[in-house]
């Protein structure tokens, strides 16, 4: 990796013949160390040790990047130099892009939610397309540092470039802690720490990385994580269609395997156990309904016959941990009424989720919720449902179109012709990714309903247990009925541990399991850098550089990124170590404020003259404004962080995952009708737009 710190004396295909010999030495490393390590764990190295050395080796490969491309210069801090070849442009997008929730979450999200979450497979690619046609050209003819600093200048006012800043850091800042949380989750499961000192862990990887090297540093370890997750991604899915089909391509076997899953979804409908299960399920959901009503009585009932409870098992002198039990069940309970009210309603929402058949999962073959010519509310519910699933495509297809640390991939390239060629590059090495995304979520589906349904619960597999104890939100069993066996309706599997667990569902070597953390790590870090590193650029080139001081040269500007860096960093960290919500829910409120707050106004500013500041800023806030109040008002955990005690008032029956839709139309509303009502366009915005638009820029 030394070589990619020493390229200024080098033409561009002398420096891409050295990258093709760096990178080809660091696959034939990895191959070599993956076998390595299953050779050890064959001669009966512990798991611990195997998932401690996936996690060092790891961090302290990308953090060695880092220091080789360390650097203060301002062009290969903030674009790497604008000497990154298109397709290693591409590769290092696609690792940028292939977050934790590509990696972790997206299969994860399709076992759950079937048809439904291939909105995320369509929308995230279909963005690509818009950043082709309609950015990716434009901002690279601009060829400066950040997105903000575009708007800057079309609008020439500060005023959306701060707005730019605000909404960078917004959706950023979102998305990061989700990418900190799966590094959290990643850390505790291969070494066994808690999560968050796993936190912390990954954390110093990112920093070292994005900290010494900016952007020079952070494309380079990209290129290099997108080869280790890609690997680690395909492998088990690969492995799971060979060892259920037979066929070695999983995108082949997908319909065949999702044929047999749907007719074992119909015998498990009909199961006499399962059945049980959800009438157990029912009467739960129904009790809690009842304490709901007087929330006081029943709170008190539930204590007086808790301290009973443990008088009794003190006075009969029973077993030390039947008296512990009683007590830790007696500190569980809610301290007042207002956390009975809460805990109460979510369990009694998660036990009337349970109470469905398939334990509340939908047929994974079937389209919609819901039958458009069933019953009225089976109508309704086929409606809604479809609505959704275009509201959301719409929300990340706009939101990929407008995430800065993407648009900022722009920059980097040397030309416009490279720009363009950059983003078909990014669409190959993520579509390796995206097409074998669903076959893995059929194929563990298989293997849970076949292998794992059944089972008896004295026989279930260690890595239950190990994963209950990671976190009991992403995995849980418990033997509702009391017939020893696991029903379906039993076990709840959390959409952010399948992709991580998929190797150990599979009875494969837990070597497999340390590649396929290894490999999550990587798109972790790989998106935590770029995001961490626009919230920085935009605070200290946008805000520091280009508002307050315009006399600071280059080191004290990168002096100043670092430490914000640092700070964000830090921020975020604190805030994932929270758990604040989902990762998918997470990235998808990122996609959502970055498309109601940029998109309009970076697309209508490159080919609407008319567009005017004052426009763009009224755009901006209104998008941003209207999507933030959708989802404080809908989401259940924002209500609870602003303390919003209204009821649920969907619009259109949108769920607030896909808040952006009415963001955006607000947004581009606003900016047109405000640009029509103020002052035209001025000669340097003609200038301007005459500029990034000419033929004549170098290609």
């Amino acid at each position: 990796m030394a070589g990619l710190s020493a390229s200024d004396d080098l033409s561009p295909r002398a420096f891409t013949r050295r990258l093709n010999r760096v990178y080809g030495a660091y696959v034939l490393g990895l191959l070599l160390f993956i076998a390595a390590l299953a050779g050890l764990e064959a001669l009966g190295m512990s798991r611990r040790w195997i998932g401690a050395i996936f996690l060092l080796s790891t961090v302290l490969l990308y953090a060695g990047i880092g220091v080789l491309c360390r650097t203060s210069d301002a062009d290969e801090y903030y674009v790497a130099g604008r000497r990154v070849p298109a397709a290693y442009n591409g590769m290092a997008t696609a690792a940028d892009w292939m977050s934790a929730a590509s990696f972790i979450s997206l299969a994860g999200t399709m076992y759950l939610q079937g048809y439904a979450g291939l909105a995320f497979i369509m929308g995230w690619t279909g963005g690509y397309c818009l950043v082709a046609l309609l950015l990716a050209p434009y901002l690279r003819s601009f060829g400066q540092y950040t997105i903000p600093d575009f708007l800057g200048a079309r609008y020439g006012s500060h005023g959306p470039r701060l707005m730019g800043v605000l909404a960078a850091i917004l959706c950023s800042f979102t998305y990061v802690v989700a990418q900190i949380y799966a590094i959290g989750l990643i850390a505790s499961h291969l070494v066994g720490v808690g999560f968050e000192i796993g936190v912390f862990l990954g954390l110093g990887g990112i920093l070292v990385c994005s900290f010494l090297g900016g952007m020079r540093a952070v494309t380079w370890t990209q290129v290099a994580q997108y080869i280790v997750l890609v690997v680690a991604f395909l492998v088990p899915v690969f492995w799971l269609s060979v060892k259920q089909t037979g066929v070695p391509l999983p995108q082949l076997a997908y319909g065949q395997q999702l044929q047999k899953v749907t007719e074992r979804e119909n015998a498990l409908r009909a199961d006499p156990r399962e059945l049980e299960v959800i009438a157990l399920y029912k009467v739960r959901a129904e009790e809690y309904a009842a304490k709901l009503k007087d929330i006081p009585a029943a709170l008190a009932r539930d204590q007086e016959s808790a301290r009973q409870r443990v008088q009794q098992l003190r006075a009969e002198d029973a077993p030390l941990a039947r008296i512990q039990a009683a007590e830790k069940a007696l500190l569980a309970l809610p301290r007042d009424a207002e956390t009975a009210r809460r805990m109460w309603s979510q369990a009694k929402a998660a036990a009337e989720a349970r109470a469905q058949p398939l334990g509340g999962l939908p047929a994974h073959g079937t389209a919609y919720a819901g039958d458009p010519k069933g019953t009225a509310a089976q109508q309704r519910e086929f409606d809604d449902s479809r609505r959704n699933f275009l509201a959301l495509v719409f929300c990340l297809t706009i939101g990929t179109a407008a995430l800065p640390h993407l648009l900022m991939r722009s920059y980097t390239t040397p030309s416009v012709r490279q720009a363009r060629q950059s983003v078909t590059w990014s669409l190959f090495f993520i579509l390796l990714l995206y097409l074998s995304a669903p076959a893995l979520a059929v194929m563990v589906k298989f293997e849970v309903f076949n292998v794992l349904v059944g089972t008896p619960f004295d026989q279930l597999p260690g890595w239950i247990a190990n994963w209950a104890k990671v976190d009991a939100g992403l995995l849980s069993v418990s033997d509702i009925n009391q017939d020893g066996v696991l029903q379906l309706g039993e076990i709840r599997i959390g959409s952010d541990m399948v992709v991580l667990a998929t190797p150990e569902i599979a009875g494969l070597p837990f070597v497999v399991s340390g590649m396929v953390a290894a490999g999550a790590l990587a798109a972790a870090l790989s998106t935590a850098d770029g995001l961490l590193l626009t919230i920085s650029n935009a605070l200290s080139h946008d805000v520091y550089f280009k508002v307050i001081d315009a006399s600071a040269s280059n080191s004290r500007r990168v002096t100043t990124s670092k430490m914000l860096l640092l700070v964000v960093a830090l921020s975020a960290a604190a805030v994932a170590a929270q758990k604040p919500a989902d990762i998918v829910f997470l990235v998808s409120a990122a996609f959502s404020i970055a498309g109601s707050a940029l998109f309009s106004a970076l697309v209508l500013g490159v080919f609407w003259k008319r567009a005017t500041a004052t426009g763009a800023v009224a755009g901006m806030v209104a998008g941003l404004s209207v999507t933030l109040y959708y989802m404080i008002r809908n989401e259940a955990w924002m209500r609870d962080i602003f303390h919003v005690v209204v009821p649920v008032d969907l619009w259109l029956g949108i769920q607030p995952i896909s808040a952006g839709v009415f963001g955006v139309a607000a947004s581009l509303v606003v900016t047109i009708v405000v640009s029509l009502l103020t002052p035209g366009r001025s000669s340097a915005s003609e200038a301007f737009l005459e500029r990034i638009r000419s033929p004549r820029v170098p290609q």
